[in-house]
């Protein structure tokens, strides 16, 4: 997709984007994209040119985004390329660091989108190759005054260069700090006893001061060289920053300070009392510099996630090429390559088993302990553990297609989005830094003109508290950091969320819609009952398998799969004959055979009045009854059904619990669709709705003003899953439903729909708390180091006490958002998911692989 932003005459609230649309072969196709971008909610006015092959949208960032429009583009079938570029960003310290970036990356001729994360420190550009390239991308974050490295878009490969580049800031950081809190403490410690203890008040004043000053000024201008540094670049940029006020506020003390040092009569002949606050820039600066220190930390634990997911990539691979086994590096695997895994190995690759059979491991991706059984064509999944057998697998996707890069990538672009309750702290940001610029330059001049005596010193001490208690730092880190830990929690857990936009969507969802086929049940017919009226059960079943398997019939494939299961041994049959939509006739040593509805039965002259409480009973339960009869005798019968998954049920009495109403879409008739619904749960059925009116359906509970979540995996599914609030894909699914989605589940579990609900809960809760926190504490601690309270309390803010809240306030953010690593996972929740075990209604005991 070519994208480039134009300006315009536009509604304030409205942008504009220009999006480069690939495989419109008529003008029919210009007019479905536009139909389809004008139905999004939000989209202005959209209008598609087939010669240019481009389309033109207007819409209210407020309600849509971009990429919910190229997915709605993505969805009607037409291609949207991108390019993206990704930059680690060094430098910023606060919401309105961001902020610039963020408008110089804008600025660049081409550029689409540009979002930039405080927490990980990355920017995520979105551009148009034929406009601009990375490199001047690169330049235009360099000249805002940030140092740019280009990560490219991130798999897990350049993940160290990252790593190294934050450990290297963390290690500065704790020299600098190392450097300036013994020496603050010091300069304290002299500040309050040069007057009366020993050994400094034998020494003359001027000497203190001179101490003082030698002690302070490598604190200032080494360990506090990257606020000067910050300053700068803002100030040559028009711009003020969080760099900003720490400079300004802690210049301010030590070059008043430097002025009593050096001309004291100057300063006494003024009216000032001659004090120096040496310890005051120097404490405020080592406080921050260990904020800073402290938050890089926390900061570093909020993506322990994506670390964890990409150190469970095997680093090497056993193929075998030309009849040879050979270790090689994971990058040298090619699709194609025969690779041996033995017993407890990393699967190095994505694949399909060709020798051999194992049980897998796949808890590190899907989040289920149970091992899986793998046997030869059966995909297998890299990063996974072989556990007991040795197999032979062919690689399919390698590199960056593997399953391992794809989920790190998703949980990289969701970490790196913001959510809309972003967009306020965003608007405060921009004007953060000169309104307390603002106010602490009103606050001197209060004091100054009608403060007590010494007037200068009461000013400037209340100056500097203001510029340094202010945290933008809070607002900028509030909404990244807990995205950051809730998704990573997801992950963990199997649940992919998609950006900080669907966790707050899910907050208003209020209608869960399943698909039936597939996600609520497992897709394929299971027999279910087996009835004799003569004989035994066995013998039932062998005469229904014998005849069943030469079909090619699914419900067939299942009875004889049934038999295999009991150890039933099949009989030869002869003259066999399928009777299209009715059953089959054969002969069994030498008795003639039917099998087949109760239609074939009663074209045949068999009475099935006996059988009519058993036959209600089942179609009742949605499920097929088959009737098997010998010499036109029925001997018995056999029912099928594609059965619940074991986990369907549990998920939708979880998500009532929640208050969430809970229903089902499905193409089968209302019978067996009210059949299923009543085992499940369910409250509401939309039965008999063909594939292509999927989306139509969701759009109609939409019209009735309910938020809608759908849960489905099909290729049938895409559609509506775009057009619902919330897509949640099945892992298992195609990869074009999981595409549509908003949120994927790795695994089939269908119980973590409901954790993937309770988690984007939690995370908005926790964002909620730390917007509160970080509005709370700007709003009422600003004001108080102004010195409102000093009037009828007496009470002042001392500058060092500001920068210590200050750097308690980022920290606290962080933290905050660190609780929520603390999300139980979906086998504490449900302790007896390990040990459960399903029982079908013939009696037979089975334990389901889905259950965790």
């Amino acid at each position: 997709m070519n994208q480039a932003k134009e300006s315009g005459q536009q509604d304030k609230t409205s942008e504009k984007v220009i999006i480069k649309v690939g495989g419109m072969t008529c003008t029919n196709c210009a007019s479905t994209i536009e139909k389809g971008l004008k139905s999004v909610p939000g989209v202005e006015e959209a209008t598609v040119n087939f010669a240019t092959e481009k389309a033109t949208v207007s819409f209210d960032p407020t309600q849509v985004d971009q990429s919910q429009l190229v997915k709605t583009i993505e969805a009607l079938g037409y291609r949207v390329g991108i390019e993206k570029a990704v930059f680690s960003v060094g430098g910023m310290s606060c919401a309105s660091c961001v902020a610039r970036v963020e408008e110089a990356l804008r600025s660049v001729p081409g550029v689409a989108q540009a979002t930039v994360n405080l927490a990980t420190e990355k920017a995520t550009v979105l551009y148009d190759p034929s406009l601009t390239n990375v490199e001047r991308l690169a330049k235009a974050i360099t000249q805002a005054g940030y140092q740019a490295t280009t990560l490219g878009e991130q798999t897990g490969e350049e993940e160290g260069t990252e790593d190294k580049l934050k450990a290297r800031d963390v290690r500065v950081l704790k020299r600098r700090l190392l450097l300036s809190l013994p020496i603050a403490a010091l300069t304290i410690y002299i500040s309050m006893t040069y007057m009366e203890f020993p050994p400094f008040n034998r020494l003359p004043h001027h000497l203190v001061f001179y101490i003082l000053l030698a002690l302070a000024t490598p604190v200032q201008f080494w360990a506090g060289s990257q606020f000067y540094r910050g300053f700068w670049g803002a100030l040559k940029h028009g711009t003020a920053d969080m760099n900003t006020l720490i400079a300004v506020g802690t210049s301010a003390a030590f070059l008043y300070s430097l002025v009593v040092t050096f001309f004291p009569r100057f300063v006494t002949s003024a009216g000032m009392e001659p004090a120096v606050y040496y310890d005051s820039s120097a404490t405020i600066i080592a406080l921050i510099l260990l904020g800073r220190y402290l938050e890089a930390r926390a900061k570093g634990r909020t993506s322990e996630a994506i670390n964890k997911l990409v150190g469970l990539q095997a680093r090497t691979a056993r193929v075998i090429r030309e009849g040879q086994e050979e270790d090689i590096p994971i990058d040298e695997v090619v699709v194609g390559d025969l690779i041996l895994v033995r017993p407890g190995e990393k699967i190095p690759v994505d694949g399909v088993v060709l020798e051999g059979s194992s049980a897998v491991d796949e808890s590190m991706l899907t989040g289920e302990p149970l091992p899986v059984e793998k046997s030869p064509g059966e995909e297998v999944v890299g990063a996974t553990i072989n556990t007991t057998g040795t197999f032979t697998f062919q690689a399919t996707r390698v590199g960056k297609d593997t399953m391992l890069s794809q989920i790190v990538r998703l949980v990289e672009e969701a970490q790196g989005s913001k959510a809309p309750i972003q967009r306020l702290a965003d608007r405060v940001a921009a004007v953060f830094v000169p309104t307390v610029i603002a106010i602490a330059t009103i606050a001197f001049l209060i004091w100054i003109f009608l403060g007590p005596s010494p007037r200068f010193n009461y000013a400037l001490l209340n100056f500097v508290a203001v510029m340094v208690i202010a945290c933008p730092c809070a607002l900028g880190l509030a909404t990244p950091t807990a995205i950051m830990v809730g998704t990573g929690k997801g992950a963990e857990q199997g649940i992919l969320i998609k950006g900080g936009e669907i966790l707050e969507r899910v907050g208003k969802v209020d209608t869960v819609i399943f698909d039936k086929t597939g996600t609520l049940t497992a897709g394929k017919p299971e027999v279910t009952d087996i009835i004799a009226f003569v004989g035994e059960e066995d013998e039932v079943l062998t005469v229904a398998a014998s005849l069943e398997k030469a079909s090619e019939h699914p419900l067939g494939e299942a009875i004889v799969g049934k038999a295999g299961k009991r150890g039933v041994e099949l009989e030869p049959v002869e003259n066999f004959e399928a009777l299209p939509g009715k059953g089959i006739r054969a002969f069994l040593d030498g008795k003639e055979v039917y099998l087949g509805n109760n239609r074939l039965m009663e074209e045949v002259g068999i009475t099935l009045h006996p059988y009519a409480s058993h036959l209600e009973r089942l179609n009742g339960e949605g499920k097929t009854s088959i009737f098997i009869a010998v010499d036109k005798e029925v001997v018995g019968l056999v029912a099928l059904a594609d059965v619940l998954k074991p986990s369907a049920t549990q998920a939708i009495e979880e998500l009532r619990k929640m208050g969430l109403e809970v229903g089902m879409i499905t193409g089968d008739n209302r019978r067996t669709a009210s059949a299923i619904a009543a085992q499940s749960g369910i409250d509401r059925v939309l039965a008999e709705v063909l594939p292509g009116e999927k989306a139509r359906e969701i759009k109609r509970l939409q019209e009735e003003g309910r938020t809608v979540a759908m849960v489905g995996d099909g290729i049938n599914d895409a559609p509506a899953l775009a057009q619902a609030d919330i897509g949640i894909a099945i892992g298992s699914g195609t990869d074009v439903a999981i595409e549509t989605s908003d949120i994927t589940l790795i695994s089939e579990d269908l119980r973590r729909v409901a954790t993937a609900f309770k988690l984007s809960h939690r995370t908005l809760r926790t964002i909620k708390q730390n917007l509160f926190w970080a509005f709370i504490y700007n709003v009422l601690l600003i004001p108080v180091a102004a010195g409102v309270l000093y009037p009828g309390l007496h009470i002042l803010v001392k500058p060092m006490y500001a920068a210590a809240a200050m750097a308690f306030s980022s920290v606290s953010v962080v933290s905050n958002s660190l609780r929520l690593r603390r999300f139980r996972d979906i086998d504490e929740k449900f302790p007896s998911a390990k040990k459960s075990a399903t029982r079908n209604t013939d009696g037979e005991q089975r334990r389901s692989r889905d259950a965790p």
